[in-house]
């Protein structure tokens, strides 16, 4: 059974299509990205999975059973961080657990339990401006985990860090999944960060956006850095790029 299921979604606004009969799927354990160039629909897609939006038609599937248009299934990451500057990032972190009724005391000892999990051992009184790029994304991941365990969207979480930053949080997100077993539906529009990161690609094109096509990336996780270099890496991107109408 695939752990979320989008099954021929389709949505317009005022009349104008932006996504046309979009199917796609996410297993146990998988990265599986989103790619494609600005408009195509990506984050109305990742609206409608969320229970933020309702489709014109389709369904979204968690675990066998509908979610369609029922927000709080499924947790969902923002390019921005959004943490409250004027909270600490251990009552940042918790803000989920205190959205759902949990007692203060509680939500504050849930979210402490994984600060060292997550990197943030230490943060715990700080406020978000004392931490870096890269700190505050680990809280913001982190806070995104409570709100729920088993499936993360990510709209290019990464995108506004530097390349040796992005470089090692990638590395740490893809160690994280494996020990708390998360799965990830990821949003980017880099085409190496999509193949360094992702099991499967899923290229969202067109006006409206529909899926032109489904790649696997053939190659165990972590991939490193040199990866970028060899010929099967550019025979991947040469693909994707030929997808997108880009080359």
């Amino acid at each position: 059974m695939e752990l979320l299921e989008v099954r021929n979604v389709s949505k317009s606004f005022d009349g104008r299509p932006v996504l046309e009969d979009v199917s796609l799927t996410l297993r146990k354990g998988e990265l599986v990205s989103l790619l494609g160039v600005s408009g195509g629909g990506k984050t109305t897609l990742f609206h409608i999975i969320s229970g933020l939006l309702l489709p014109d038609r389709g369904q979204v599937f968690l675990e066998g059973e509908e979610v369609t248009g029922q927000p709080g299934k499924v947790s969902y990451m923002l390019q921005k961080d959004l943490l409250l500057p004027h909270r600490t990032i251990q009552d940042n972190v918790a803000l989920p657990l205190l959205l759902k009724g949990v007692p203060k005391k509680e939500a504050r000892s849930r979210a402490a339990a994984l600060f060292e999990e997550f990197g943030l051992g230490g943060t715990e009184k700080l406020w978000p401006s004392q931490l870096s790029g890269g700190m505050r994304q680990r809280a913001a991941l982190l806070r995104t985990y409570l709100f729920s365990q088993n499936v993360a969207l990510l709209d290019e979480p990464f995108s506004a860090l530097d390349t040796l930053t992005k470089s090692a949080i990638h590395r740490w997100y893809l160690e994280v999944m494996e020990r708390i077993r998360l799965s990830t539906l990821f949003i980017t529009h880099d085409v190496d960060e999509a193949i360094l990161l992702s099991d499967r690609i899923y290229l969202l094109s067109g006006q409206p956006g529909t899926v032109r096509e489904e790649i696997v990336i053939d190659k165990p996780r972590p991939r490193s850095p040199e990866f970028a270099l060899t010929d099967e890496f550019l025979a991947y991107k040469r693909r994707i790029l030929q997808g997108l109408g880009q080359y």
